[in-house]
């Protein structure tokens, strides 16, 4: 068991500590100046008609480029975990959000880190799938992908309708133009895709949205032009085009993580920046500095998350999905105005109802990095809410810490028969068995379930769910930290989390008390040792004044 010090004692450690604390920084990173302007490359003075045709040029200098991509999770949508032994990534895994990419490939391979994936019975690289360069180097701009096109960018003439990954209204992409300005990748490059995920802005992840591309300082410290102003590879450091930093199997703690300046840096974490001692000397530093192997970073210093005026999807329940209005058309209702002044969807026919939030307190529990799916293959009990993935995790084990997490609550079909979790195909303009467009139920699963290769008895329901994302973006500046109080109080922030004892919670028990009688003797000493040097005369006669 881990047994902190109460609130009380912990106000008197902070003012106590504050004439004591000192301003802490982080090392110094590396330049990322480049040494060559591909602007005046002569391979690149051409206009290009098509993603390909780019990547081709760049490979006639970047020899090894691709073959680096294609073997990445970004290229591969495939993650064999070393842990549980399952096959993961977004080609395998069932999520809460728009379901499975099998069925759907144009829509959701629109992300895709290439160009012309659309068939998920085969790798990426059976497919025949092209790397594209542009999407993590294009520094112009102007360069995106087409929301159904399988990853190739819109060219002109644009499709009407057209719209790009984003949501955006499409437009005709000078290839040559992003071809001839590649650079580092930056917020804009990552964020096209990794800020939309799920179906718009902030509806998957909660702490990335669009919000990071010019965060103020009170939305993130790190991302803030006001502040460190880094880019996504600043944490996310990557070697032969491989990024530090999964969900499917993060780094949890880092106890190798010293923040030393000039040391080499291999993984995202807070720690291998500042240390596993950030905070600054002083009676409440070296408090703070206890609760590090305990406490993820995140944990105290991302209060909330959904800041920044972007709300994220909280709720989803596509059993509701389908209705029409009297005329037999889709319904669409915003009732939620976020803060930023947009409105968002509560209702549509194609997705069912929603529910949105900002500025919201994390679901916290113990974690070890080891995330599990429950895959197509695995048995539900549909009496209980089904977790999606369940983050593995042990009280006071090494490899352990509270973490906190966006806790999606959803409720999606399952195989009534077999109980197991559907696959489904709700994108298909041009089919008959997209719910998208037809909004039937037993023809969206029957076809998913087969784009899938998955046996499926034919009949349905619908199941509660719930998906865990790790918070980890959005740190606040330290003055907005979690305070002692929300977690050492009654029903507070870390109610139910079993392993620790914290004094506070229960102020009239043995730990409350005893930690209330240290508190209250501190004072004693405190108050007599001031009465006596104020009432004992001095040698000379005199009085302390």
């Amino acid at each position: 068991m881990i047994r902190l010090l109460p609130p009380l004692l912990l106000s008197v450690l902070a003012v106590a500590g504050s004439a004591l604390a000192q301003q802490g920084t982080a090392p110094a990173l590396p330049g990322s100046g480049s040494t060559a302007d591909h602007s005046k490359f002569e391979s690149l003075q051409k206009e290009f008609t098509s993603g390909p045709e780019v990547t081709r040029a760049c490979l006639s200098c970047h020899t090894e480029a691709d073959d680096q991509v294609m073997h990445s999770i970004h290229f591969k949508w495939e993650f064999e975990h070393p842990e549980t032994g399952q096959m993961l990534g977004k080609r395998n895994v069932i999520n809460a959000f728009c379901g499975s990419v099998a069925g759907n490939e144009p829509r959701c391979t629109s992300c895709h880190a290439g160009y012309g994936w659309e068939d998920m019975n085969q790798s990426s690289a059976q497919a025949q799938a092209t790397p594209d360069c542009l999407v993590c180097h294009d520094t112009s701009g102007q360069y995106t992908k087409t929301a159904t096109g399988a990853g190739h960018p819109p060219l002109d003439p644009v499709p009407e309708n057209s719209k790009t990954i984003t949501g955006a209204k499409s437009w005709a992409v000078d290839l040559g133009k992003a071809a001839r300005s590649v650079g580092m990748p930056g917020r804009d490059n990552c964020g096209n895709c990794h800020f939309y995920g799920g179906g718009g802005d902030n509806v998957k992840h909660g702490d990335l949205s669009s919000a990071l591309y010019q965060p103020a300082l009170a939305t993130d410290v790190h991302m803030s032009p006001d502040g460190q102003n880094f880019t996504c590879a600043t944490c996310h450091v990557s070697d032969q085009h491989n990024w530090a930093g999964s969900r499917y199997m993060m780094q949890a703690t880092d106890p190798h993580g010293t923040g030393k300046p000039g040391e080499a840096r291999g993984a995202a974490t807070c720690e291998s920046c500042h240390g596993n001692t950030p905070h600054p000397a002083g009676l409440k530093g070296m408090k703070l500095n206890d609760h590090t192997d305990t406490l993820a970073c995140q944990s105290c210093h991302i209060p909330e998350f959904a800041r920044g005026g972007v709300a994220t999807k909280t709720v989803w329940d596509w059993s509701t999905a389908g209705k029409l209005d009297e005329q037999g058309r889709a319904i669409s209702i915003s009732d939620y105005l976020e803060s930023d002044g947009d409105h968002r969807h509560t209702y549509l026919s194609t997705k069912g109802d929603f529910e949105w939030g900002e500025e919201v307190v994390p679901y916290y529990a113990w974690f070890n990095g080891v995330v599990e799916y429950t895959t197509g293959d695995l048995k539900i009990d549909p009496t209980r809410t089904v977790e999606i993935n369940p983050i593995h995790g042990t009280p006071n084990a090494p490899d352990s810490r509270i973490w906190p997490f966006k806790r999606m609550e959803g409720r999606q079909p399952y195989d009534s028969v077999n109980n197991e979790l559907v696959y489904t195909h709700v994108w298909g303009p041009t089919t008959d068995t997209a719910l998208w467009t037809n909004f039937d139920w037993a023809k969206a699963i029957d076809a998913g379930m087969k784009a899938a290769g998955e046996e499926y008895s034919g009949e349905f329901d619908f199941v509660d769910t719930y998906m865990y994302w790790p918070i980890t973006h959005m740190v606040a500046p330290a003055e907005d930290a979690v305070d002692c109080e929300s977690c050492h109080a009654k029903d507070g922030r870390m109610a139910g989390i079993t392993g620790v004892n914290m004094p506070g919670t229960a102020p009239y028990d043995t730990a409350g008390i005893l930690g209330l009688a240290m508190l209250l003797a501190s004072l004693g000493g405190v108050l007599i040792h001031a009465a006596i040097r104020l009432l004992r005369p001095s040698k000379n006669g005199a009085s302390h004044d």
